[in-house]
């Protein structure tokens, strides 16, 4: 029989406070940003920080990954391997990079995963990674479930990683330059504007107003839940929440729901199993509508198109909490008698085609006071984004992770010896001298309570087995005692052996996918260009980064406009509207659309 498949749920961490939450709260590898060199900029953290998360995660065999996922140009090189160095020295996991040329550098043998910004679609890339030397790829977020299985038959020996929580990049990854075009803001450096998230005009080739104001580049949050069986079974190791940038709060509830429903497959399918240890026990029930969203899609992960975009607002929606009833000057009420609490927040898109937001002041049966009223409507469809309830249960303190230990208490020639061995198979004992004596009363039952306090250490204790010879007197000092030195043992034993898989990378020359580079091969440096050259790639345009193209696409997107207004190529129904189409920004920027049927891709390409 084949071993059990190791199953992770990974979590992101915006600090080592919320990467330790994360953990607490299912998580099986936290990945987290160090400096600057992460595309979340803004989520950098200390050395000592993300040291004190590793020291934390090991003991329960959880993993930590750092992202260097961005562009390095070439001033930045001693600094990045510096502190590849010190990540190695501090125990982290693997490095989560996007630039190659980090295989040039002399650096420690620590694993790295090639992160989604290198644009993983194709079983080719996929397959010239790994025998790079990458040992895991995360995939691009637009791949089907036909196409990820397709990828794992094709290379099985390399780990896959898929995204199925958070927000999502309307652009393939790594492959948007509009931050950069308009604001001089790299998304491949971390630095990304969120020129998608913007209100744009749609015109046609005659100046005709298709749309107005609408957030046509604006996606939907992505929920895989209903899909994590299916995607173990295409070939899926690792589930990732997006959200390095996001609240504790959310990092919270997000891993508890997907904990839960990984362990749901886990228990009736025993070729997989969790790929660390310890009880969580979250102290809320998890809800992933009442954190940020903007409306959930599956995004082509079943093959379907539709139902991606969120072009009325880029802001939070929450959940849907139904319809309104009946409006007053005061107060309205809601079909079926939805259930809000004083103090939650709603929203709802008016009459103008705008998110309107407002806060309810107070309940009073079936009317709902507003602290101020709103423009609502009979009919509009309301929904509840900040539950005060919920938040509050969120925000109470975690119960911290634990790993059940099992205790066998017997004796010496000259004392007595506590042995355990917690769930992960670490062991220890420790022996203490001592004179014994007949005890008067039975002193089973204070042992099992004296060694079942373990509060405040990473242990619960799930059984004592009491093997004495004769009813010895043992003193609660004495369980006590050996309780702390036990613990100390067994911790001292989580260092010695945990072992983080060291993996040198060696230098390879086998051929590049594509023997020519375009600026969306995003080389800013010497040592990437001399990757490429060593394996095979004959020219290579510098990143647009460091020479911006022009007419060239910005963007790359499996989200069609066309197709969210009705007007596919391929279902035969026409607009009247002339193309090409242009998106128009608010100062004025045109931006044209190129329409790559055959791909089933969008390009915008700035004017």
């Amino acid at each position: 029989m084949q071993n059990p498949i190791k199953i992770e749920l990974l979590a992101p961490a915006r600090n080592a406070d919320t990467g330790i939450a994360a953990i607490d709260n299912g998580a099986d590898a936290v990945y987290i940003g160090a400096g600057r060199y992460g595309a979340r900029q803004a989520a950098g953290n200390s050395l000592d920080d993300i040291e004190r998360l590793v020291k934390y995660a090991h003991t329960f065999g959880v993993k930590v990954y750092v992202t260097i996922n961005t562009i390095i140009a070439e001033e930045d090189i001693p600094e990045v391997q510096q502190l590849i160095e010190k990540l190695y020295s501090i125990g982290v996991d693997a490095l989560i990079v996007q630039d190659l040329g980090l295989l040039e550098m002399k650096i420690p043998p620590i694993p790295l995963h090639a992160s989604t910004q290198m644009d993983n679609r194709t079983a080719d890339k996929v397959d010239f990674l790994y025998k790079a030397g990458l040992e895991r790829v995360v995939l691009a977020r637009e791949l089907s479930l036909d196409e990820i299985s397709a990828i794992h038959k094709a290379v099985p020996e390399v780990e896959l990683e898929a995204f199925v929580h958070g927000a999502l990049c309307v652009s393939y990854s790594g492959q948007c330059y509009a931050s950069q075009h308009c604001f001089g803001r790299s998304a491949n450096r971390g630095e990304c504007a969120q020129f998608c998230r913007l209100p744009f005009d749609l015109v046609d080739s005659d100046g005709a107003i298709i749309c107005k104001q609408k957030h046509l580049l604006s996606l939907k949050d992505m929920n895989r839940s209903a899909f994590i069986e299916q995607m173990m079974d295409a070939g899926v190791v690792s589930f990732k929440i997006e959200g390095r940038l996001k609240d504790v709060s959310y990092v919270k509830n997000i891993t508890a729901h997907y904990r839960k429903a990984i362990d749901e497959v886990l228990g009736r399918r025993p070729e997989y199993v969790r790929s660390s240890f310890g009880r969580v026990q979250p102290q809320f029930a998890a809800a992933p509508q009442k954190s940020f969203n903007r409306g959930f899609t599956d995004y082509f992960l079943t093959g379907s198109r539709s139902d991606v975009a969120s072009i009325d607002t880029p802001k939070s929606i929450g959940e849907p909490m139904g319809r309104v009833r009946v409006v007053s000057r005061q107060f309205f009420t809601m079909q079926g008698g939805a259930s809000f609490n004083n103090g939650d927040g709603a929203c709802f898109i008016g009459a103008d085609g705008r998110l309107h937001g407002f806060r309810i002041n107070r309940v009073d049966g079936v009317r709902i006071f507003p602290q101020t009223m709103p423009p609502l409507f009979q009919g509009a469809q309301l929904f509840r984004n900040s539950d005060t309830l919920f938040e509050r249960s969120l925000a109470r303190a975690d119960a911290p992770r634990r790993l059940a230990l099992s205790l066998v208490f017997g004796e010496t020639a000259d004392g007595f010896i506590l042995s355990g061995s917690d769930e992960s198979g670490i062991r220890a004992s420790v022996a203490v001298d001592a004179k014994k004596e007949i005890a008067r009363s039975s002193q089973y039952e204070n042992i099992e309570n004296q060694l079942s306090k373990w509060g405040g250490t990473p242990f619960f204790v799930d059984r004592v087995d009491v093997r004495l010879s004769q009813e010895w007197f043992v003193p609660s000092s004495l369980l006590s005692d050996i309780r702390r030195q036990l613990c100390e043992a067994l911790m001292d034993a989580h260092k010695a052996q945990y072992i983080v898989d060291e993996k040198a990378v060696k230098p390879t020359c086998h051929p590049y996918i594509e023997r020519e580079l375009s600026y969306r091969g995003n080389v800013s440096n010497s040592l990437a260009e001399a990757f490429y050259r060593r394996h095979s790639v004959q020219k290579i345009a510098p990143a647009f980064e460091i020479v911006p193209v022009s007419g060239e696409p910005i963007m790359f997107c499996k989200h069609c406009i066309k197709y969210t207004l009705g007007w596919c190529t391929r279902s035969g129904v026409k607009s009247h509207y002339r193309e090409p189409f242009y998106l128009v920004s608010g100062d004025g920027r045109r931006f044209r659309l190129q329409f790559d049927c055959r791909e089933c891709m969008m390009k915008v390409i700035a004017e």
